[in-house]
C-alpha cells in the first residue's frame, strides 16, 4: 500500500491572517478561501499538517499555552467546517538559534513525515515566504507560494514550482498535478 500523500502548510499568512507574533485566539482570522482550499485538498485524499515557525516563544512574547490554544481553536474551527488536520509542528526557536526545526531546515517536516508515515519528497509544501519554499526544495517536495500574507513580496523572486493567489487556487494546482 502506498503511503498517503501530504500537504505541509504554513500557518501565518497562509491559513490565517498575518499578525506579528500572534498570541491571542481572539486575533485569529482565517484568510479568504482557506476552508474551501482545505476541503478541496481533503477531497483529493491528501493529508494535511501545519509546519510553523513561532519565534515569539523564544523572544518571550508568548508561550506554549498560547500556541496550543490557537491550534486548538483552529482545529475546532476547521472541524466545524468538515476539515481535519493531522497535526501542528512548531519550531519555538529564534532566527539566531541553531536548530534543525526552524524552516527552511527540514527537521519539523521530517518529524511529521515519520510520525504520520508519509514520504516528505512526495509532499506538497504551501506557504507565503521563501523559507517555506526553501523547506520544500530541501525535501524534494512540490512547492507552492501563495500570494497571501507576505507572498506578494516573494512572488517575483521565488523559485517555487507554482504561485497561487490563495489556498483554494493552490488546491486546484495540486488537483491538476495529481491528474498528470
Amino acid at each position: 500500500m502506498t503511503p498517503r500523500r501530504y500537504v505541509l502548510l504554513d500557518r501565518d499568512g497562509t491559513l490565517i491572517a498575518e499578525r506579528n507574533y500572534l498570541a491571542r485566539v481572539e486575533d485569529v482570522e482565517l484568510l479568504p478561501n482557506t476552508v474551501a482550499g482545505l476541503k478541496r485538498l481533503a477531497q483529493l485524499g491528501l493529508g494535511l499538517a501545519v509546519v510553523t515557525n513561532q519565534s515569539g516563544i523564544a523572544r518571550g512574547y508568548f508561550g506554549w499555552p498560547e500556541v496550543h490554544a490557537i491550534h486548538e481553536h483552529l482545529t475546532r474551527l476547521f472541524a466545524d467546517n468538515g476539515v481535519s488536520l493531522s497535526g501542528f509542528y512548531v519550531c519555538p526557536h529564534g532566527p539566531d538559534e541553531t536548530c534543525e526545526c526552524r524552516k527552511p531546515e527540514p527537521g519539523l517536516a521530517r518529524a511529521a513525515a515519520e510520525e504520520l508515515n508519509f514520504d516528505a519528497a512526495a509532499a506538497f509544501v504551501i506557504g507565503d515566504k521563501s523559507c517555506d519554499i526553501d523547506l520544500g526544495k530541501r525535501l524534494g517536495a512540490t512547492t507552492i507560494l501563495v500570494r497571501t500574507g507576505y507572498g506578494e513580496e516573494y512572488a517575483a523572486t521565488t523559485d517555487a514550482d507554482y504561485i497561487a493567489a490563495d489556498l483554494l487556487e493552490a488546491a486546484d494546482i495540486i488537483a491538476t498535478t495529481l491528474k498528470s
